[in-house]
């Protein structure tokens, strides 16, 4: 199983990466941000992110010691959105010893 999830979370890494670089080659975020505010389904799906982000950055401060590292992990987290996500959910799939599964991925400390 987790190696089944690393493989689907890396490939999803890739992706994401692939779809934002060749986005922002396309087309500049800053440049229609006023016209992308104006459309009601793009604020839901900012505050879905928000909202998304706040509950995963729950889950990485009960998962980090250092206050430093779940600041900056939180930045990463509202800057990149999913690509930090599978980043840090990846980084945490390797690190698992033999024998470890999902609980300890979602518990260990």
């Amino acid at each position: 199983m987790i190696n089944f999830l690393k493989i689907i979370f890396a490939a999803l890494l890739v992706f994401m990466c692939y779809k934002v670089i060749s986005t922002s080659l396309e087309s500049n975020l800053f440049d229609q941000w006023d016209f992308l505010g104006s459309i009601p389904w793009m604020r839901a799906t900012l505050w879905d992110f928000y909202a998304n982000i706040f509950i995963i950055t729950l889950w990485m401060f009960y998962k980090e010691k250092s206050i430093i590292l779940k600041i900056s992990i939180t930045i990463l987290f509202v800057c990149l959105g999913s690509i930090a996500t599978l980043a840090y959910v990846l980084v945490h799939l390797f690190k698992l010893k033999d024998g470890e599964g999902v609980k300890e991925l979602l518990v260990k400390r």
